[in-house]
């Protein structure tokens, strides 16, 4: 069998920044698995800028992004296999995977890094009523289909759900002659960053229709109607709101699922809010030596912070490799309190954390002039004033050596003191 230091399942965004920083830190011997036939991940799709603002600090395209790091990735001579399925993952570290050239495939490893990213949510994991008509695509596929393929998906176009992806598609659909009648939300509020409702609805006037959803799909062969129709508090649609866009296409934006099999397999412990691995500090899941990253932990909102906490992951795998890590010490949790959705790591063991750590969390709604509140037990570690808070733009606190050194008990809570929501 074939043996690795690292093998890393992914060679997206957050695989690549995971490989090329465990080489930085001394391992030699890494292995990157793809399943596409390109590395890149999604970032190939994403032809918009506004990438790379954190990391390198100007703009960039998805694929001019992507490309620094596969650069830097063939610069330091890492191996990686194209068009490749990882099948399985064992406790000790083993992976089988199959491909045209190799046939089937299985290699062990001393350190695992998952980074198999997000899938979309489907009709089907929705349950729309109607027809089952051709014309209804996720955001992401009509993406592909027009920014990698050449192909436009239609002509006359709702948008259900107001996701960054579902924005984003809302302005690439108008550049490319479509008219977007409306993107349907069903929430209160949108779950996209401010700056996407700005340049990409806002500034093309396409109308963001908040508290409604889909209620109807009609047409036998290709999509000719949507019905629409607002909802009450419990999400429930209020007859007689009803309403019809004509149209040729429904694109959905309705949620992405970090993409977890291979950790449901393996016996990973999975965080029931977020859908990924529960992770320490050093991005370590449940089961030793195998760590994650990106959006199979939990789906950001920035590509630059999938690069930073994959680069945690790859240096700390690296460490593991060199029997660097603390590892028989009982952690201290993180808990989310009131307001907050999430908190990623889940689990802290100081004695790991070099300098300072990064918490990065969800709020459960929009929140004007509130505090994050960073408590063990009645004691303050840290307060933070927030100005606006929303559930679709992650938010990041900071502890520092000295806030982390005075944590005397087992567990500490991230919660929400609000003044105005």
């Amino acid at each position: 069998m074939i043996s690795y230091e690292v093998v890393i399942i992914g060679g997206g965004p957050a695989g690549l920044a995971a490989a090329i920083e465990a080489k930085n830190n001394g391992v030699n011997n890494i292995l990157v698995i793809e399943r596409d036939r390109e590395l890149g991940g999604i970032l190939q799709q994403c032809i918009h800028n506004g990438f790379g603002l954190h990391v390198f600090k100007e703009e960039l395209t998805g694929p001019e992004y992507a490309e620094r790091f596969i650069d830097e990735l063939k610069k330091q001579g890492i191996e990686y296999k194209l068009d490749t399925m990882v099948l399985d993952i064992t406790e000790d570290r083993q992976v089988s995977m199959i491909n045209t050239l190799d046939g089937f495939l299985k290699v062990e490893a001393k350190a695992v890094i998952l980074a198999m990213g997000c899938r979309e949510r489907t009709r089907g994991a929705i349950n729309i009523p109607g027809t089952r008509a051709s014309g209804i695509f996720t955001a992401g596929t009509a993406q592909r289909f027009a920014n990698m393929e050449g192909y436009m998906v239609g002509k006359d176009v709702v948008i259900l759900g107001s996701g960054d992806i579902g924005l984003i598609m809302a302005r690439r659909m108008t550049l490319e002659g479509a008219k977007v009648h409306a993107v349907v939300e069903l929430l209160p509020f949108s779950g996209g960053l401010t700056r996407n409702i700005v340049q990409c609805l806002d500034d093309f006037e396409i109308p963001l229709l908040l508290s409604h959803t889909v209620t109807n799909i009609i047409g036998k062969d290709r999509v000719e109607e949507i019905e629409i129709a607002q909802v009450d508090e419990k999400r429930r649609p209020i007859p007689g709101t009803e309403e019809r866009f004509k149209c040729d296409t429904l694109l959905l934006s309705v949620g992405l699922i970090p993409e977890n099999e291979l950790s449901k397999s393996a016996g990973i412990e999975l965080d029931p809010i977020t859908g990924g691995p529960v992770v320490n500090e050093s991005m370590e899941t449940s089961i030793e030596g195998i760590f994650a990253c990106g959006n199979v932990v939990h789906v950001h909102d920035l590509v630059d912070w999938v690069t930073e906490e994959s680069r945690r992951a790859g240096k700390n795998a690296a460490k593991y490799v060199r029997n660097q890590l603390v590892s028989k010490v009982e952690p201290i949790v993180t808990i989310a309190g009131k307001g907050v959705r999430y908190i990623v790591p889940q689990q802290i063991r100081i004695k790991n954390v070099e300098g300072k750590l990064d918490l990065m969390l969800r709020v459960d709604n929009v929140y004007h002039g509130a505090k994050l509140i960073i408590a063990e037990n009645d004691r303050l570690i840290k307060s933070i004033k927030k100005s606006h808070l929303a559930p679709g733009e992650m938010e990041s606190i900071t502890l520092s050596a000295k806030d982390l050194e005075g944590i005397t008990g087992k567990e500490i809570t991230v919660a929400l003191q609000v003044e105005e929501v």
